[in-house]
Parts: C-alpha cells; sequence; structure tokens
C-alpha cells in the first residue's frame, strides 16, 4: 500500500516530467553555492567571534545588538544567494 506522499510523488511525475539539469548549469549552480557558504562561513565567524568577546565582557545588550545583525546579514546574503541561482536557471546556456 503506498502512502499519500507517494501517489502524491507519482502524479506529479506525470504531469510534468523529470528535467535533466545540464552539467554547465551545475557547475555554475555550485560555483554560487561556494561563494554564498564562504560568505556566510565569513560573517559567522567574524561577528561570531564579536559576539563571543561582547559576552565575556558582561555586556549583553552588544551581544544581542550583534546576533541582530548577524541575523540580518545571514538573511540579505541568502536572499541574494538565491536570487542568483534563479538568475543562473533562467539564464540560456551557451
Amino acid at each position: 500500500m503506498k502512502s499519500a506522499y507517494e501517489l502524491a510523488m507519482e502524479r506529479l511525475s506525470s504531469q510534468e516530467p523529470t528535467r535533466k539539469v545540464p552539467e554547465a548549469l551545475k557547475k555554475i549552480l555550485a560555483e554560487i553555492d561556494t561563494t554564498f557558504q564562504a560568505k556566510i562561513a565569513e560573517r559567522e565567524t567574524f561577528l561570531g567571534a564579536k559576539i563571543i568577546v561582547a559576552r565575556r565582557a558582561g555586556a549583553e545588550e552588544e551581544a544581542g545588538i550583534l546576533r541582530e545583525e548577524l541575523a540580518r546579514d545571514l538573511r540579505g546574503i541568502r536572499e541574494e544567494w538565491e536570487t542568483k541561482k534563479e538568475k543562473a536557471r533562467s539564464a540560456p546556456l551557451n
């Protein structure tokens, strides 16, 4: 007996065939992923260290502000990341 999920997936696959992703696009998307993962790691490292220093100094208010800044920065990076990936997917491959 199939689950509701399996039945739904069968219906979806019959309505829209699976698309093959060209190797060139896979490479472009992988490069984008690598770039933005590095940007996220850089922000987490930089602001994470500042948060730790602030907390150790007892400056909880400053640490809170830095955490908010980190969250805002990461949100912006992730939005830019998705925008770049969508642009790459919709661009014609030569």
